[in-house]
Order: structure tokens, then C-alpha cells, then sequence
């Protein structure tokens, strides 16, 4: 569905990207792991043309896309959630989900489609004549998903939905992303938490320092010592091995 090829971004003298590849199928969901500044909101940016790459080219369901105006991919059913959510927040509820309408794909779905948000989110239809600003960081996070689901999306692109929200709402999240996955939504996901995104995807890259370092499936990144060093934690990664050799893990008083 998706595929990157050889593409590099540079912003001025700084290469932000360099020679990514990276291949997405349909009904998938993908996860894109790797430090602050490694290069993963870049790559979203710019399979979503909020920028240009100066090398490489990113395909869609085999066309290019590489130089489209954001709008158009939006058209072509590629719907980015970025990092922060960025709903509107002196807009209602409601009018958050009509703006997200906007995209030919989405005409004549919108009241079925606000039906689908609202049974996913409960919680947003008890506040739908609230501003989208009075909402906590987590009912926020569901409105942005909810934006989405009403652009219609063939691929969405998450940018650290879990970030700064209460465990107990980082699994709504991650219910919600499996709802897309399960309602034929192929997902790329990039994460800081990388256990959840990786627990979540079938298959996962490693980017440092805008290189992918690893690609393989979610459950090898899983068992891979330079993942859990990295990224993880090498005292949970000790515990884990511990754990499966039958050592007990040593509790910490």
C-alpha cells in the first residue's frame, strides 16, 4: 500500500532523513520507534506532504506521491494525526468531527460516520457542544481520532497518541487503534512508548538518526537486546530474561 524509497528530507544543512526505506501492506498496522530527533515525525510529514523530500519517492496504492499538495493526499485517503492532537479548540465537539468531513471521500458519510465516533468515544458525545480546548488531553486524543475516522482514511498516520496521557487512558488509545486495524484501516504508528506501539504492530522499524537501524517483526524487535537497551530499558530487558528462564525477578522494596 504505502512504500518509501530511498527518500532522504533535508531541512538547510541538516539531513533529517537519509535513505529510508520502509513498506507498509494493507490492513496492517506498522510501528516507526526511535529516540527524540531520530527522524519519525519527519517521515510522517512527509508520506502527508507537509514536506518535501529531497531525494527518494513515497508511493501510494502504486502511484507516487512524492510533491502532492497535503490536501491531495488527503483526497487519495491518507489522514495524518499529528503530535499534539491539534484539534480546534474554540470549536465544539461537533464541529471538530463536521471539519474533518471535509475530503470528498467523506461525502454523504458524515451522519453515519459521527454515529461510528460517538459509539467508539461515548465520552465525546456526552461533551459534544463543548469546546474542543475544555477537553482533557485524553478526550482530545479521542477527538483527533475521531477527526479521522471522519476523512474516510485507507492509511492513518499516528504520531505519538499516547503522549502524556494516564495509563488508564493510553489503553482507550490503544482499544481505538485496533478498532481502526479491525475496521480495514491500515495504520503507521510512531511512538515513543515503543513496548505499546510494538505490542500493537505486527512489524516495527528502528530509526537513528534518519537511518533505519532494524525492520523485522514486532515480536523479534520484542526479543532483540539492542531494542530493549535502547529503547525499553536494560533493567526491564535483564528481568524479561530472567523471567524466562524461570529466574524470579528480584522486587524492588
Amino acid at each position: 500500500m504505502l512504500r518509501l524509497k530511498g527518500v532522504s528530507v533535508d531541512y538547510g544543512q541538516v539531513a533529517a532523513l537519509r535513505s529510508v526505506d520502509i513498506a507498509v501492506d494493507a490492513g496492517e498496522i506498522v510501528a516507526l520507534i526511535g529516540s527524540n530527533g531520530a527522524g519519525k515525525s519527519t517521515t510522517l510529514k512527509t508520506i502527508s506532504g507537509l514536506v518535501a523530500p529531497s531525494a527518494g519517492t513515497v508511493e501510494f496504492l502504486g502511484e507516487p506521491i512524492s510533491g502532492l499538495a497535503a490536501d491531495d493526499i488527503v483526497a487519495r485517503g491518507i489522514i495524518h494525526v499529528p503530535e499534539g492532537r491539534r484539534i480546534f479548540p474554540r470549536l465544539s465537539v461537533e464541529q471538530n468531527l463536521t471539519v474533518g468531513a471535509f475530503s470528498p471521500r467523506a461525502r454523504g458519510k458524515e451522519r453515519d460516520t459521527r454515529e461510528q465516533a460517538y459509539a467508539l468515544f461515548p465520552r465525546l458525545y456526552e461533551r459534544r457542544r463543548q469546546a474542543g480546548g475544555s477537553l482533557s488531553g485524553g478526550e482530545q486524543q479521542m477527538l483527533a481520532f475521531a477527526r479521522a475516522m471522519m476523512a474516510q482514511p485507507l492509511l492513518l498516520l499516528l504520531d505519538e497518541p499516547s503522549l502524556g496521557l494516564a495509563p488508564i487512558i493510553v489503553e482507550e488509545v490503544a482499544k481505538a487503534i485496533l478498532h481502526f486495524r479491525d475496521a480495514g484501516v491500515t495504520v503507521l504508528l510512531v511512538e515513543q512508548n515503543a513496548e505499546l506501539a510494538l505490542a500493537l504492530a505486527g512489524r516495527g522499524y528502528v530509526i537513528e538518526t534518519g537511518r533505519i537501524a532494524l525492520a523485522d517483526t514486532s515480536a523479534k524487535l520484542l526479543d532483540n537486546p539492542q531494542v530493549w537497551a535502547s529503547y525499553l530499558g536494560q533493567e526491564d530487558w535483564e528481568t524479561r530474561q530472567s523471567e524466562a528462564h524461570g529466574v524470579p525477578g528480584t522486587a524492588t522494596p
